[in-house]
């Protein structure tokens, strides 16, 4: 956004810059604290909280700094306001610490995310997150304490769901209404697991379940689940459409993304809501896209004049997301504007929930997202409920009950999560204000 460079340039002048904590230091939070450190005048990285010291204290060694470690809020306020950057184990003191404006979280955890987004919510700051896994199962609670302690709290710019809304509001912004919300990629497998993406993430210095959940579609439905829930779309049928245009060979030619509208137009007919939904196959990728319609026959002979076709449905799209460089626009955007880049409307609208990778046996732990036993698939609300399914956000660290068949859903019952966990009383709050039942047993 333009104006936020101008907005940015002011505080540097001011010497006010935008004071900054960051929760994660691995592949994508090392990138976020360059980017400040660097590339972003009017923001400074004050502090990063990290479980193990080490990467929080590589981060600030990018730019050539020492940081100071701390242990407690005191401390951490103590450190920020003599100027001297911190890191510390503990999130949840640096949530709570003064002197921070905002807090970015990229962890992909869901446990310890949740506390210290929480902490953060209560003691005054705004929340920017690339944390689609905790978005997308209690997102619309953390929303509504946000809006309740008078903070910002929104998903981030430069990843896909936050390009997919800049997107939407770009084509609401023109008068066209927009439909489908699309996400696009290059291979979707849901058996993919650690071993089977290793040697890819050892290239690219990525966590190999983190790999393989973007691989086994559970990435992606957590991604479109938050696109849903931040603008009332819903998904055609559970796991979504996503036609594949590659036919399963990642290294097919690309077809350009017009060409997979006609793919959707049956069911966005019919559809009261709008939807979210993905491709693969196809390019510009790793891309969006929003397919859009418009009633107007004057704005319809412009459009086709400007090269979009004849209609009705019209595709939009951008050619790259760009994570880590974009993130600081997002806090920004929040702190000087009160801007979010995407957040729950309200109720959900859309979850994920747990699929059987493979049979699962009595006593099986489900270990991560992207793991040996479970892929999540995205599912309407109201199904979840119905049907009492089980959230692939909740499933972590949930021991099996009893056996149960590879490609079967799970359902609460079949699974016995860890007692205590913060996770789930959110969960179970979000689910008696937005529904009006209690959480399954």
């Amino acid at each position: 956004m333009i104006i936020v460079d101008t907005a940015l340039a002011k505080r540097a002048a001011d010497n006010q810059p935008i004071r900054v904590g960051l929760i994660g230091a691995g592949f994508q939070g090392k990138g976020i604290g360059l980017q400040i450190m660097t590339a972003t005048p009017g923001m400074t990285l004050c502090a990063v909280a990290n479980r193990h010291i080490e990467s929080a204290i590589q981060v600030f060694a990018q730019a050539g700094l020492t940081p100071e470690q701390c242990d407690t809020s005191a401390q951490i306020e103590s450190a920020i306001a003599r100027g001297q950057p911190v890191v510390t184990e503990d999130a949840n003191a640096m949530a709570m610490a003064e002197g921070l404006d905002a807090i970015i979280e990229v962890t992909g955890s869901i446990e310890y995310a949740a506390l210290a987004i929480l902490s953060a919510i209560t003691s005054g700051k705004h929340v920017i997150q690339m944390n689609a896994e905790l978005d997308g199962t209690i997102g619309p609670i953390l929303k509504r304490k946000a809006d309740q302690a008078g903070v910002i709290y929104t998903f981030s710019d430069g990843d896909q769901p936050g390009v997919q809304m800049n997107l939407y509001r770009f084509a609401q912004g023109l008068g066209i209404k927009p439909v489908l919300c699309g996400n696009i990629k290059g291979l979707h497998d849901p058996y993919r697991n650690p071993a089977t993406q290793r040697a890819f993430a050892e290239r690219w210095g990525q966590k190999p379940a983190m790999v393989a959940s973007f691989a086994d579609g559970t990435k992606i439905s957590f991604e479109q689940a938050i696109v849903a829930n931040g603008t009332g779309m819903q998904v055609a049928r559970r796991g979504m459409l996503g036609p594949d245009f590659s036919k399963g060979d990642p290294n097919a030619p690309l077809i350009p993304i017009e060409q997979t509208v006609s793919s959707f137009a049956p069911y966005l007919n019919t559809s009261s809501t709008g939807l979210v939904d993905y491709v693969v196959g196809a390019r510009p990728g790793p891309g969006v896209f929003v397919i859009g319609t418009v009633e107007d026959p004057r704005q319809k002979h412009y459009l086709e004049l400007y090269k979009l076709g004849r209609g009705p449905y019209y595709c939009f799209y951008t050619p790259y997301h760009l994570c880590h460089l974009e993130v600081p626009t997002s806090v920004a955007r929040a702190v000087l504007f009160n801007d979010p880049v995407l957040a729950p409307q309200g109720a959900p609208r859309v979850g994920v929930v747990a699929m059987a990778k493979k049979d699962l046996s009595e006593g099986e732990r489900i270990t991560e997202f992207g793991g040996f036993e479970v892929y999540g698939v995205a599912e309407n609300t109201e199904t979840i409920c119905r049907d009492n399914l089980l959230p692939i956000g909740l499933a972590l660290h949930a021991t099996l009950r009893h056996p149960v068949r590879k490609d079967t859903l799970l359902t609460m019952d079949d699974v016995r999560v860890p007692e205590g966990r913060l996770v789930d009383r959110l969960y179970g709050e979000q689910v008696r204000i937005y529904s009006g039942t209690t959480t399954p047993a």
